[in-house]
């Protein structure tokens, strides 16, 4: 895959290879004219006008399009990561695994949105040549730790749900296994950082990669080809095949009517578990697609990309790769009751009451003493509707247990504290 950011991938390449070269040797003086009409982005002509200047209109609203992934992005994710690390129910393994994913899609989200669509819209690189390294770097390696992450979600649902007597990951495990995931990332992303360089042109400066050629063999081809299969294709189709299992085992058969309501309840938990990673993983899958189609294509059929339309074309492809980063934290609320609940903490801090789904951040024990309390009252009113009133003496001490030396119930409330809950039919004191 082409480096994210890396606009003029062709033509900048070309053009600085060929600036250097006239710094190098005085007598070359047979370059061809800058056509300034390249891949994405347009090169600068000799007398420095640019073809691929946009009026202001539509430079604003890329620019409010571009501004407002980075905004949900960095936002939804930071509040995901802290719903997670900030309440110890929610530390399980699929929930360490959704914190890299969030930190990836947030990292690339503020470091290198914008500066994409600047260089997509000005084709002149401002920012150095550090960053024009860590630029053409830490994009490959974010989306390999979320495309990954996603990935080892997958397995962790599988073993779950069709080996569920075989040993979970723990925590130590789980770090373990994330920072594999960047260490691999680091190394895959490594080329792009080494032969990243900027060079000056007539009127501005680029940020390009400096492939090292060979007569026998494409090194930026087959880099390309390699990224796209490993940070796209096979995590797509381990995770399909995983998911195809588990969603068979979930919902070929029926529920049987004598199970618990236990079983059921966790039956349907897992249910929303998985169903909720599907919708993530097909929402980044679209959202990449056309990202690697485009570039692919311009490997090997470049000269199909020399038209005066194809900014449009990869600022719009751009903008949906890139958007892919700010649909999970969404998704989360919209299919997750948890996080509904977190990000109700959050942006709702002032409501008055607590609302329901706040109830899923408390501990177990709290929410299955509720649901006893409830239980239990609606039994005693029952049974008590059901006896006959009875005044006699006789008759009052034959039911003793719902008339006399009635206790009140002791539970507690989640926050350490107890809190007394009087029978429905306890005689009121005196």
């Amino acid at each position: 895959m082409p480096v994210i950011g890396h606009v003029s991938i062709y033509n900048d390449q070309q053009l600085a290879k060929q600036a250097v070269t006239q710094k190098m040797d005085p007598l070359f003086n047979t370059t061809e004219p800058n056509l300034s009409y390249g891949t994405n982005a347009s090169g600068n002509s000799s007398d420095g006008f640019n073809q691929f200047i946009q009026p202001v209109w539509q430079i604003t609203l890329w620019a409010v399009a571009y501004c407002s992934i980075v905004l949900v992005s960095v936002v939804g994710n930071m509040v995901v990561i802290w719903i997670i690390l900030a309440h110890k129910r929610m530390r399980t393994v699929t929930n360490y695994f959704l914190v890299n994913l969030a930190f990836a899609e947030a990292g690339m989200a503020a470091f290198n949105t914008v500066i994409n669509f600047a260089y997509a819209v000005h084709n002149e690189w401002y920012f150095g040549l550090v960053y024009c390294r860590f630029h053409n770097f830490f994009p490959i390696a974010a989306i390999f730790c979320s495309i990954y992450s996603m990935t080892a979600i997958a397995l962790d649902r599988y073993m779950a749900i069709i080996h569920p007597l075989q040993q979970r990951l723990t925590s130590t495990e789980t770090r373990v296994v994330i920072a594999v995931i960047w260490m691999l990332a680091l190394i895959l992303a490594f080329p792009q950082y080494y032969f990243s360089s900027t060079a000056p042109l007539p009127g501005r400066t680029v940020c390009y990669i400096d492939w090292p050629e060979y007569a026998s063999v494409d090194i930026k081809k087959i880099y390309y080809v390699c990224v796209t299969v490993l940070i796209y294709f096979l995590p797509l189709c381990i995770m399909g095949c995983a998911y195809t299992s588990v969603g068979v085992t979930l919902w070929a058969s029926e529920i049987p009517g004598d199970s618990s309501e236990h079983y059921k309840e966790q039956l349907i938990a897992k249910r929303k578990v998985v169903k909720m990673m599907i919708v993530v993983v097909c929402t980044f899958a679209v959202c990449w697609l056309p990202y690697h189609i485009y570039f692919l294509l311009h490997q090997f059929f470049p000269d199909c990309f020399e038209q005066r339309y194809i900014q449009q074309v990869y600022l719009a492809i751009m903008w949906l790769a890139m958007s892919s980063t700010m649909y999970n934290p969404i998704i989360y609320y919209c299919l997750n009751s948890r996080f509904r609940a977190g990000f109700q903490q959050v942006f709702c801090c002032c409501a008055p009451t607590v609302s329901k789904e706040e109830l899923e951040l408390k501990s177990p024990r709290y929410l299955q003493t509720q649901v006893s309390i409830c239980r239990a009252s609606r039994m005693e009113t029952v049974v008590s509707t059901s006896v006959p009133p009875v005044t006699s003496e006789h008759s009052r001490t034959e039911l003793p247990s719902f008339t006399s030396h009635t206790e009140p119930l002791r539970t507690s409330n989640g926050s350490g504290s107890e809190t007394f809950t009087k029978s429905p039919n306890s005689p009121s004191p005196e």
